[in-house]
């Protein structure tokens, strides 16, 4: 048997090391169980849209984060609830799909609620699904050791799980681990994406998400979910600055009345706030125009399902 010279051994480590990992996780799980606020925490950036509303990721977005020497590019699929309207079916479908498209699916319960409500119903989905899944606990800083054992025994109990991870989206904690085993976990192979990305949204419609989730942060009335934005115009200038046009459609003027605001207060505050983060993102300086227009039964429009990355749904 021939021995390797330390060179050759050398040389053979050093190609071990260097192998890439990359692959696809799904995050799914029940509306606010704070699967925005994770992706954007291992990510590093803000790539999805956050709120204190239910449901605010209509379609699924993606977040590239590079971990050692994988890329992870995570699946921020909507929450799956029980649809009511098309949107909801759309919603639902959308986030389906998207766990049967990736290597990893990562299960995100909030620690408080437990397994009530559609977690329950995700848990039997799930077992239709062949790809291995991985159990995340969110919000362990606010339950107490005991009721976590509990709650991670009970869930797999029904679905086979890799591993089960303990962690607060809010602070990081546990967060490491976890990028740790999907870094080691996910198939040898090259990257998808450039190194400096961080999501395939396209640039207008991620400007859209952060003008659309202002909207929700601003307004709790019944608003949001009979709102949807859309970037009009990109105009980049010579001065290094970039002009946005962007249309906020509601259903009915009484709700236009409520996003403009008394004086235009609302949409002065939302537009301010928009343009604040994406001058962040974008690193240039930002002018944002916004404007409210009525455009009834949206939510039953293909064209605009289309353009918010879903399937529209029949019937």
């Amino acid at each position: 048997m021939e021995h390797m010279s330390d060179e050759e051994h050398i040389a053979g480590e050093e190609a071990e090391a260097g192998a890439t990992h990359s692959g696809f996780v799904a995050l799914i799980g029940p509306t606010n169980a704070g699967k925005s606020t994770l992706m954007n925490r291992l990510v590093g950036a803000k790539v999805s849209i956050v709120s204190h509303k239910v449901q605010t990721t209509r379609a699924i977005v993606r977040g590239i984060a590079i971990h050692n020497n994988a890329q992870i590019v995570f699946m921020d699929t909507p929450g799956i609830f029980k649809p009511r309207r098309r949107l909801d079916r759309a919603m639902v479908t959308s986030a389906w799909g998207g766990a049967k498209d990736a290597d990893f699916i990562m299960l995100l319960i909030d620690s408080e609620r437990g397994l009530r409500g559609d977690a329950e119903a995700i848990l039997q989905g799930l077992k239709e699904v062949p790809q291995p899944k991985i159990l995340v606990l969110n919000k362990i800083d606010q339950v107490k050791r005991e009721d976590l054992l509990a709650l991670s025994a009970a869930a797999n109990e029904s679905v086979a799980f890799e591993r089960t991870f303990m962690i607060s989206a809010t602070n990081g904690s546990g967060c490491d681990d976890l990028m740790d085993y999907l870094a080691e976990t996910l198939p040898e192979g090259p990257w998808y994406y450039p190194e400096d990305q961080i999501s395939d949204l396209p640039m207008r419609q991620l400007a859209a998400e952060i003008t659309r989730e202002k909207l929700f942060l601003r307004l709790h009335q019944e608003l949001p979910y009979a709102s949807h934005v859309e970037t009009e115009k990109w105009e980049e200038r010579k001065d290094g600055s970039v002009r946005i046009e962007q249309v906020i459609y509601v259903e009915r003027e009484s709700q236009k009345k409520i996003a403009l605001g008394k004086n235009g207060e609302a949409i002065k505050a939302i537009s301010t706030a928009s343009r604040k983060e994406l001058a962040e993102i974008l690193e240039q300086p930002v002018h944002l125009f916004l404007f409210v227009k009525v455009r009834e039964n949206w939510g039953d429009d293909p064209e605009r399902f289309r353009e918010m990355g879903l399937d529209f749904p029949k019937g």
